[in-house]
């Protein structure tokens, strides 16, 4: 039987791919494969380091940097919702140096920012039904929107050097967490059974991918994460599909990444 965090998982994913059937299935701005042009950033990561006695941004401050529609055209963006930025607030795992990876993957800030803005991505289907198409091919576009990729966003800002350390965290993590760790969120239980190196990602300052695995009672989903640092700032990317696996968002982060300059 699933458990409650499982289905929590689905609802989420399947709620914001919900809402890009009733915005994007008219048809798609991005390319005629309808992938995005954005291209990840391909020069070498410096790992330059944030300023010692630099002020971190507000939420307010950093929500003209998060990625906007216009930034993504083949994606339709929606805001966090107050009740998904409350539920980061009440996150737990039986091993704590996991607990950062809990919170990436719940768009929850990782360590103690000065301020964090969140949004929700989900990429519109490859192939949408014609206006003019049977109801078949309508319902057929219907399940290939509900399959779509969906990443969320949390762009974070901190004081000193608080965006290296909040990374660190989450490289660590990787190796320490590899095998499995318990997670909770809003009262709901789960496990990642695994956390693997996904496809390099090359941004910002530094840059790190994992894919974790949830396996529930032989239910499996992935979560497809990316980190990159840039200076004090630090956005993680967590995208998950009712499809059960992800892609990993490589628009999205290029587009993201490009908005910090």
């Amino acid at each position: 039987m699933r458990t409650a965090f499982f289905r929590r998982t689905v609802l989420s994913a399947s709620a914001v791919s919900l809402a890009l059937l009733a915005t994007a299935c008219g048809g798609s701005s991005g390319t005629a494969d309808g992938k995005s042009d954005a291209k990840p950033d391909t020069k070498p990561a410096t790992s330059a380091p944030a300023a010692a006695g630099a002020k971190g941004k507000t939420a307010a401050e950093l929500a003209p940097l998060l990625v906007a529609q216009a930034d993504l055209p083949d994606h339709v963006l929606k805001p966090a919702t107050d009740e998904e930025i409350k539920a980061g607030t009440d996150l737990a795992s039986d091993v704590a140096a996991c607990l950062p990876l809990v919170q990436a993957q719940s768009m929850a800030p990782v360590g103690a920012p000065a301020g964090t803005a969140r949004i929700k991505g989900v990429a519109k289907p490859k192939q949408d039904a014609d206006p003019d198409a049977s109801e078949a091919e309508k319902a057929k576009a219907g399940l290939n929107a509900l399959g779509s990729t969906v990443t969320a966003v949390a762009l974070s800002s901190y004081d000193g050097k608080g965006a290296e350390e909040a990374f660190a965290s989450l490289k660590s993590a990787g190796t320490t967490c590899a095998g499995g760790f318990g997670i909770r969120t809003g009262g709901d239980a789960g496990k990642i059974s695994k956390v693997s190196p996904a496809a390099p990602v090359t941004a910002g300052d530094e840059a790190l991918a994992y894919t974790l695995e949830l396996d529930d009672s032989g239910d499996k989903a992935t979560t497809e994460l990316v980190v990159v640092r840039k200076g004090s700032s630090l956005v993680t990317f967590s995208a998950i599909s009712l499809a059960g696996t992800a892609e990993q968002p490589k628009a999205v982060v290029a587009a993201q990444v490009k908005k910090l300059g």
